[in-house]
């Protein structure tokens, strides 16, 4: 791609994070994730996307963008390019720390709103049916009847996203745009509605920015680096298993990689999964 055609993508949550800065384009988004006119989405506020730790060995929760509606709702928005294997149990603990958050020692529950977490994947998360868009709350197993909406996820699969999108108002019209791969898609989207023009404009600006586009392309190269990373360990982890006669699966070289990439040592590693650090050391040479 020419300096002059050069436009980042939506998919790098890079791009994604600073889309979301610009009040419009959020306030868009937010209300086709509400399902609700624009103009009854009042201002949004952005948050701190670091999560407080009730002590020093609690996990640290990082967010992408976290905002906070008028009447009190928060909202998590994540994009995430790349695969992840343990997704349900990282979107309901950063949902779940989300939703602590929001009280301190003697305060009463009465004080806790609603939480959103929003997934965007581009990848296939549910491979069994082709819907691309839906919400989960807690429910009833007997009755389904709806048991809180105090907590609430959002998966959007932007590998599942239908050809042709018919509307340009609601979700599945911004999945489209998050989807787009050039001037040309963005520009023809950014003509059905005026959030997804701004989207396009805010897109057109960053771009231009000589400084943001150096984070941009940082960004893409690292993603890019860890996907071939995991692919050749997985493929190191599969002929370690055959050559030790133990078949070692797909998800223990992503999960030896991954420690890996945290900063676990070796020795770390080997314990966590139970293998020995010989193992461990022939997946990640």
């Amino acid at each position: 791609m020419s300096k002059n055609n050069f436009i980042m993508l939506p998919t790098v949550d890079f791009c994604f994070k600073e889309l979301m800065q610009n009040p419009k384009v959020r306030k868009g988004f937010i209300s086709a994730l509400l399902n609700l006119p624009p103009d009854e989405v009042e201002d949004t506020v952005l948050l701190p996307t670091l999560l407080p730790r009730d002590s020093a060995d609690d996990k640290l929760g990082i967010m992408d963008v976290r905002v906070l509606l008028k009447n009190g709702t928060q909202m998590n928005m994540e994009m995430q390019v790349k695969y992840f294997e343990y997704w349900d149990e990282r979107a309901m603990f950063y949902l779940s720390k989300m939703f602590d958050s929001q009280i301190r020692k003697g305060e009463s529950y009465e004080n806790l709103q609603k939480c959103i977490h929003v997934s965007i994947l581009d990848f296939i998360h549910f491979p069994n049916d082709k819907e691309c868009y839906r919400r989960i709350h807690f429910r009833d197993d007997s009755t389904y009847n709806l048991y809180s909406d105090k907590m609430e996820l959002q998966i959007l699969e932007l590998k599942k996203l239908p050809p042709e999108v018919k509307t340009s108002e609601d979700v599945l019209a911004w999945m489209k745009f998050f989807s787009g791969e050039s001037r040309e898609e963005f520009q023809t989207m950014a003509k059905t509605n005026e959030y997804l023009d701004e989207a396009y404009n805010t897109l057109l600006h960053l771009s231009a920015d000589e400084k943001k586009r150096l984070e941009y392309e940082a960004r893409e190269k690292a993603l890019k680096d860890y996907n071939t990373q995991i692919s050749s360990a997985e493929k190191r982890g599969l002929k370690a298993g055959q050559e030790a006669g133990i078949r070692m699966g797909v998800q223990e070289a992503r999960q030896v990689f991954k420690l890996y990439m945290q900063g676990k040592s070796q020795e770390e590693i080997a314990d966590i999964c139970n293998m020995s650090i010989d193992k461990v050391n022939q997946i990640l040479e």
